[in-house]
């Protein structure tokens, strides 16, 4: 590619082309990478944030239904290559790592005070009566543990909604996959199928919280129970 044509596209996002050193445009033409050049792979992000930063690049992600994927950076290989030395040669010293340490403890008082917020979100969605509070506690516990790890990418990690709608659908997340038969049911592929038995499935969910809240008397059959146990 002559340097007026790379100028043209330095810096887009492209799809991967039909070659491993070739990428597709948005407008659908199929570009060959500079033969100075080299494919960063995705995984470093400060590495990927300053080659992206130093110059011409490419981006190249590959989209998946709703989700992107980046499959990595064309840049120069030489400009590659020294800020990944730099970059080495940063964290190798003990600043970087105290700074790192400092970090993760950060991310962990972080992620524990809203591990505790979400659960008390649960349990006050939840509103049991008294006489089944032992339930309320073992399912806002067990919803808890599954929702919110992080990378978990279940509906506790989003940030679009509040977090007492986050607990509302994780509860009734859970309790789709562990107290009825969805995983194992045959849904016809017709489009919005999926979503109503979905839908079903939740308004069952609700109407048995409900008789927890009103302090019905509910046996050990109880597919709530079940799930429990």
């Amino acid at each position: 590619m002559n340097s007026s044509a790379k100028s043209q596209t330095a810096n887009q996002t492209f799809a991967p082309g039909p070659t491993p050193n070739s990428v597709r445009a948005p407008d659908g033409r199929i570009l060959t990478a500079p033969e100075n050049w080299a494919l960063l792979p995705p995984g470093d992000a400060a590495l990927t944030r300053r080659v992206k930063g130093a110059g011409e690049h490419w981006v190249v992600a590959e989209k998946k239904g709703r989700k992107v994927f980046s499959k990595g950076v064309w840049a120069a290989a030489a400009t590659i290559e020294r800020i990944r030395a730099d970059l080495e040669a940063e964290r190798s010293t003990e600043s970087h790592a105290n700074r790192k340490a400092a970090e993760a403890r950060r991310r962990e008082k972080v992620q524990a005070e809203y591990v505790e917020d979400f659960h008390g979100a649960i349990v006050a969605f939840l509103a049991f009566h008294a006489d089944h509070a032992d339930l309320a506690e073992r399912l806002a516990r067990a919803v808890t543990e599954h929702a919110t790890p992080v990378g978990s990418g279940t509906v506790a990690r989003t940030k679009r909604i509040s977090i007492e709608q986050r607990a509302e659908a994780a509860v009734i997340a859970w309790m789709r996959h562990q107290t009825t038969g969805y995983d194992d049911m045959n849904i016809p592929r017709a489009k919005g199928q999926r979503r109503e038995v979905r839908r079903m499935l939740a308004r069952r969910s609700h109407e048995l919280l409900e008789r927890y809240r009103n302090g019905t008397a509910i046996g050990n059959d109880c597919p709530l129970k079940r799930g429990l146990n």
